[in-house]
């Protein structure tokens, strides 16, 4: 592989190479960040953080839908479901588990810890990202 061939395979194409999903998922994990962030914020600082849980999760969906279309558009090459609807169900249920990852460790770090919930919102990106691409990776877009 060329250098200047590396593009070309990182943004362009179906790829079963992990570590190129791995970089996609970054860049899609990056992209749902920057939207479940911006939206968190954007909540938060408008109507105070009383509901910052409540924010989490709307902040959170937004996120996961973005995710969900990079997913099937972009990042894997495979979809082991032959069904939408059951695709769609059961990343929707990796969602919402990852979702009370969130709650509970945005919980545990702004309201417990005290940290700032913009520094708790980094470090519970980073675990539940580990958590949502091994789960997705090995039951809805496997290879075959």
């Amino acid at each position: 592989m060329k250098l200047k061939e590396l593009p070309g395979l990182l943004f362009k194409g179906k790829t079963s190479d992990i570590r190129i999903q791995v970089f996609r998922y970054l860049v899609s994990g990056g992209t749902a960040f920057l939207i479940d962030a911006g939206i968190l914020a954007l909540l938060t600082e408008s109507f105070g953080r009383e509901r910052l849980l409540l924010w989490t999760a709307i902040a959170f969906a937004a996120g996961l839908l973005t995710t969900y279309l990079f997913s099937i558009f972009w990042v894997f090459d495979n979809r082991s479901l032959k069904s939408r609807t059951a695709e769609v169900l059961i990343f929707i249920l990796i969602g919402v588990f990852g979702l009370g990852l969130t709650e509970l460790l945005m919980w545990l770090f702004a309201q417990k810890a005290g940290l700032h919930y913009m520094i708790a919102k980094i470090f519970t990106t980073v675990l539940v990202f580990a958590w949502n691409f091994l789960a997705k990776k090995t039951i809805l877009f496997r290879s075959r």
